[in-house]
């Protein structure tokens, strides 16, 4: 007997079937389900399981729509993952609540349950590490949370930091002065004040030093009070300089630690000192740790499956070594 799943009129059932029926022909595709339209209706036909979990796909997205947020294709992966693992509810808690709200008035929300819990976590305690892969929204939703802050007048500035470590050039050998050399590093930190502000009200802000965004190493002897800190792409830290940031903390501030310890760029030898942070800091009182993990990578759908290749010959690397 088919499942079927009613969308309560024309309008959302449209959405739900996407342009040429490809969000439909995505759902049946994933889960090998014969799926079509009866009215406003949504049948689906399979095996086993797959029945059930091509509904509670159908219901989600519906959920989605009831947000009033738009579906794509990485969405609909992102609900069959769910789905699959009998979460499919938790969609609905992804979608309530707006982080802030961009310079254009776009409203900025979580989009997976993990970028759920480390906004959560960063608005709870007052250091939070935001460990995992590219595409997480690690940085882009720190940068949203401080600016958020900072109107709300929680903070009186903003800093953002990254260690100036090589990616396979040396800093040497590029042209310009310090801050031409090191900026690169810190353009996502550009790019994503300027569009939570605006250009002009960027500008403005920097001028007036409300927002500096400097290399790690400028942090030394300092005290960072009334700041919103974020510390980007951590895994590339050593130790001594993450015990130093971490130690800059100040009355009244808030700190934001992330990276990906699968992208460390330090020097044969060197130990991360995200890693190190993460192992010695785990379970101290008001700071939180938070894993993020290839479900929640939203960028291109192909990132997520990148992310997982590579996490999967780094476990097969290690039962390797310990073999």
């Amino acid at each position: 007997m088919p499942t079927t799943v009613e969308t309560g009129s024309l309008d959302r059932l449209s959405e739900v079937v996407g342009a040429f029926d490809e969000n439909l022909n995505l759902i049946a595709r994933e889960l090998g389900l014969t799926v079509r339209v009866e009215g406003t209706r949504v049948v689906l036909e399979g095996e086993g399981a797959a029945e059930a979990v091509g509904a509670e796909v159908v219901e989600s997205l519906l959920r989605v729509l009831s947000a009033g947020e738009t579906i794509d294709r990485a969405r609909i992966l992102y609900c069959i993952e769910l789905a699959r693992e009998g979460h499919a509810r938790d969609i609905e808690e992804v979608m309530h609540g707006v982080i802030a709200i961009s310079s254009r008035g776009k409203p900025v929300k979580c989009k997976t349950v993990g970028q759920k819990k480390y906004v959560e976590a960063v608005k709870s305690h007052t250091i939070t590490f935001g460990v995992g892969p590219a595409g997480t929204g690690k940085t882009y939703l720190a940068v949203c949370l401080a600016v958020a802050a900072y109107k709300r007048k929680e903070v009186e500035k903003i800093i953002l930091t990254r260690p100036a470590v090589e990616a396979g050039e040396k800093l040497g050998f590029l042209p310009g002065d310090l801050q031409t050399k090191v900026d690169p590093y810190l353009r996502p930190l550009y790019d994503a004040l300027q569009e939570m502000f605006g250009l002009e009200t960027y500008q403005k802000l920097m001028e007036k030093g409300v927002i500096e965004v400097a290399p790690l190493a400028y942090m030394r002897g300092r005290t960072l009070s009334e700041a919103f800190v974020i510390l980007d792409e951590a895994q590339n830290a050593t130790r001594e300089q993450m015990k130093m940031f971490l130690t800059r903390l100040g009355e009244g501030s808030k700190m934001v630690v992330t990276g990906d310890l699968t992208q460390t760029d330090l020097p044969d030898g060197k130990t991360s000192g995200l890693k190190h942070a993460v192992r010695i800091l785990e379970g101290v009182e008001d700071i939180a740790i938070v894993r993020l993990s290839a479900q929640d990578v939203v960028r291109h759908p192909l990132v997520t499956r990148i992310v997982r290749a590579y996490e999967s010959e780094e476990t097969k690397r290690k039962r390797g070594e310990k073999a």
